[in-house]
């Protein structure tokens, strides 16, 4: 049983059409999805994601459940950049250990999208307010990042980055964060007869937009994988294993949390991940200092394969078997 939910994983088509974006870049070929399209597509899973949560919030009764689920999940976004950088800042600059840290404590949003849909495949379902769980975490790690960064410059006697202000108002306002829990909450406040009207367009063509997603995700991904070569083993070393252990340690303690497999799953995919688009963003305007050669291609070009290829299964067989 084991075995076969990693083959069937290993044979989905948004995971196929990944490896097949990053073989074109291998063989150079010209295949390519034209930048303005690929937003749209971004955009429109977010939304999709963001719209049936609040659907799902909405005929959900409140509980505990959900507040604790909130709080595990800011905690998790604050302790594991909180450990990576002490970890990191022995082999990196300071700037470049605060910005990896961050990146591995903030959440992929793209992750959290091919993980809802292999949980679908699965037969699995997640409660509504895991969506919101998502969007909360992205800033807090960010945040966690640039004040160690900002203690650890200020030790060293070197100029502080920016303002503080700066980033936590570009972390909250983030167009990712802003757009799903914007559509978490028109789901939330629409009727069901009025999400009926949009259903084509929100769950219908939902997974073929996610396979053409995931082919300029591997596009780029492949472009990138040259600059990560550049970075030495231990860049290696810590983009396979740091997610993989952070993943399986939260599928565990999840279960304190709560009993329901898909959410305990959501847990552990968003503890596995590492941003690759919100945390450039505010990394480039707090650390400038700070080298994106680094730390897109450890998330971008190895976290996110290894996650989608191995990891999705193998948290999901952790959580199966506790």
């Amino acid at each position: 049983m084991d075995l076969n939910l990693l083959l069937d994983n290993l044979t989905n088509p948004a995971l196929l059409f990944f490896l097949l974006g990053i073989i074109a870049v291998r063989f150079k070929s010209d295949l390519e999805i034209p930048s303005n399209s690929s937003k749209f597509i971004s955009l429109y899973l977010l939304f999709s994601i963001g719209f049936k949560g609040g659907q799902e919030l909405a005929h959900s009764n409140f509980s505990l459940e959900i507040v604790w689920s909130v709080v595990f999940g800011i905690f998790i976004a604050v302790f594991i950049p909180l450990y990576s950088f002490f970890l990191l800042k022995k082999r990196y600059t300071i700037d470049n250990a605060g910005a990896i840290a961050a990146a591995y404590g903030s959440v992929s949003a793209v992750t959290f999208v091919t993980a809802v849909s292999f949980l679908e495949i699965q037969g699995y379902t997640f409660s509504g307010h895991m969506v919101a769980v998502m969007a909360l975490m992205e800033a807090p790690a960010i945040i966690v990042g640039v004040i160690l960064i900002r203690l650890y410059t200020k030790k060293s006697g070197n100029a502080q980055p920016s303002s503080m202000k700066t980033v936590i108002h570009h972390s909250l306002t983030n167009g990712s964060v802003l757009l799903i829990l914007g559509s978490l909450l028109i789901g939330f406040l629409a009727s069901e007869e009025q999400a009926l009207g949009i259903k084509p367009f929100t769950t219908d063509i939902f997974k073929g937009f996610l396979a053409i997603f995931l082919l300029d995700m591997g596009i780029v991904s492949g472009r990138k994988l040259n600059d990560f070569f550049k970075s030495g083993w231990f860049s290696a070393f810590f983009a396979i294993c740091m997610p993989l252990v952070n993943g399986c340690v939260v599928a565990i303690a999840s279960a304190l949390i709560t009993q329901d497999p898909g959410n305990r799953f959501i847990f552990a995919v968003l503890a596995a991940s590492a941003s690759y688009i919100a945390v450039p963003a505010a990394m480039k305007i707090a650390v400038p200092k700070a080298n994106p050669g680094i730390f897109l291609p450890m998330a971008l070009a190895v976290t996110f394969p290894v996650n989608i290829t191995i990891g999705l299964p193998f948290y999901l067989m952790i959580i199966l078997n506790t």
